[in-house]
């Protein structure tokens, strides 16, 4: 069986604990001085679902629920009970708007608000304005995606059954902030709802995240990788199965690395070292000669592996997220998403806002990690998102009924009015060539996926899809945005340009 089959027929869920057991065993018996990692800072050792516990704990106690992360590189939750507006306090959990007034807050810079059941939709209108960190100045109310249920895992799979997932609006990136003031009003039909008939969901929460600093040592490391691969490499892509469960792991040989780290960097060891922050670009030379290789009298129809910015890269607490990683069979489809989470940040903010996403997802929304497979922000970089290893099918939760067999790709920013930079069309368009060529897909064709269930095609209905499909062809929904949406014909003949066709 060739390298690609085997990372094809792998089994779906593999061990953190494992696949780190695997690269200790892979390690020399001590790192060269100039491969050694710098050692990572203390991260926030809470786990989500105790988070999610001290949150449960201070609402009943009246108190707005903080998270135990008050010092961590990877950021901090502030969880915080709506309350019914003023002239509806009577009316309890029937009033059709609520809310919080102006008040000081920790430091934050993306906000959402969840609630508690993640089947019930929030028919509605949430405003935010913020007070920016350090200063009197209020922004201008700002209108928060309500409707996000549709960036999901799949009906009747684990991670849409676990206890921990709420309903979630999208998450809105503010800038640092220290200052809050939020409403939320029911609406039917476009219809501000009547008073004394419920319309809002059940335990509404505004949540605050603040995405720390990530890992410090990011942007010195950064600097040891290098810029392109030797022409030599070999194909891009993981090929070896999941090792087993249990080996015991000799933490004195990973670095500065904590188990979780080296389990999420050692899925891409094939690509870059463990511990990199970026997987480097690969010429179109070697990316082809490497899947010739694999599938020997095949002609490798596959774009030039992108640079691609690891998990550690933007600073991913790997302590967050699940241990262990989901798979699925093969990469048939790309959906592209935008995130609604706004478009003021600078490309230097990004690894901030996908720190502050991860941390929404995982700790507020209860996902087992970020929804979306890779993102891309404005200036065209690409970054790794659900951990598993960027060449492997990693099955993410990004739209409803379509996450198996498919990869997300999400653009940071809000593309309802606003143009896509050129340069994230043409990052979407490098990553859909590299990652579809591996799986033998024509970024210009067309795929049949099985719906698990969704408001558009019913659970088991085989739909035909472009192979490069927008989040609204496998569910009634505005993303990626309507300006973002009318660029997938570009993106398409695009990536099929840069993989040779």
């Amino acid at each position: 069986m060739s390298k690609i089959g085997r990372m094809r027929s792998s089994r779906f869920l593999a061990s953190s604990i494992g696949v780190a057991c695997a690269a200790v065993l892979a390690l020399p018996a001590a790192l060269p001085a100039a491969a050694a990692i710098p050692a990572a800072p203390a991260l926030d050792t809470t786990s989500a679902s105790e988070q999610s516990a001290t949150s449960a704990q201070a609402a009943s106690a009246g108190a707005p629920a903080v998270d135990a992360a008050t010092a961590s590189p990877s950021g901090r939750t502030q969880s915080l009970p709506l309350v019914p507006r003023a002239t509806d306090r009577g009316l309890g959990p029937t009033a059709a708007e609520q809310g919080l007034g102006r008040r000081d807050v920790r430091s934050f810079s993306l906000v959402g608000v969840v609630w508690d059941d993640p089947d019930t939709e929030l028919f509605g209108r949430v405003q935010v304005r913020t007070r920016a960190r350090g200063t009197t100045r209020w922004s201008g109310w700002q209108d928060v995606e309500t409707h996000n249920h549709e960036h999901a895992a799949d009906p009747d799979t684990a991670e849409r059954a676990s206890s921990r997932v709420r309903g979630s609006t999208a998450p809105l990136w503010v800038g640092e902030s220290d200052g809050v003031e939020v409403r939320v009003r029911a609406e039917v039909s476009g219809r501000t709802a009547a008073s004394g008939v419920q319309a809002l969901p059940d335990g509404l929460r505004l949540e605050l995240v603040d995405p720390g600093t990530g890992v410090p040592d990011a942007v010195a490391t950064q600097a040891t990788a290098p810029a392109t691969a030797p022409a030599t490499a070999p194909a891009a892509g993981p090929v070896a199965d999941p090792p087993p469960v249990g080996t015991p792991v000799d933490a004195s040989r990973l670095g500065g690395l904590t188990v979780e780290s080296a389990a999420a960097s050692a899925v891409n060891a094939d690509l870059a070292p463990l511990g990199a922050t970026v997987i480097p670009a690969l010429s179109r030379t070697a990316t082809e000669a490497g899947l010739a290789d694999l599938e020997p009298g095949m002609k490798p129809y596959i774009g030039p592996r992108p640079r691609i910015v690891t998990r550690r890269g933007w600073g991913a607490d790997e302590k967050l997220r699940e241990p262990d990683f989901l798979y699925t069979k093969k990469v048939q489809a790309a959906f592209v998403h935008h995130t609604a989470s706004g478009n003021n940040y600078s490309c230097g903010e990004a690894a901030s806002v996908i720190r502050s996403i991860y941390r929404y997802h995982v700790v507020s929304s209860g996902w087992r990690d970020i929804g979306y497979n890779f993102l891309v922000d404005k200036c065209g970089n690409i970054y790794e998102g659900r951990a598993g290893g960027v060449a492997k099918a990693v099955m993410g939760a990004h739209t409803l009924g379509f996450n198996t067999n498919s990869m997300g790709i999400a653009v940071i920013g809000s593309f309802g009015t606003t143009n896509p930079p050129a340069a994230a069309v043409t990052g979407i368009a490098k990553l859909t060539a590299w990652k579809l060529g591996l799986y033998r897909a024509n970024p210009q064709g067309k795929t049949d996926l099985i719906s698990g269930g969704g408001n558009l095609y019913a659970k088991g209905k085989k739909v035909r899809l472009n192979v490069i499909s927008g989040h609204r062809d496998g569910f009634a929904t505005e993303c990626p945005g309507g300006r973002l949406y009318g660029k997938l014909g570009t993106t398409r003949s695009e990536a099929a340009r840069y993989q040779g066709r």
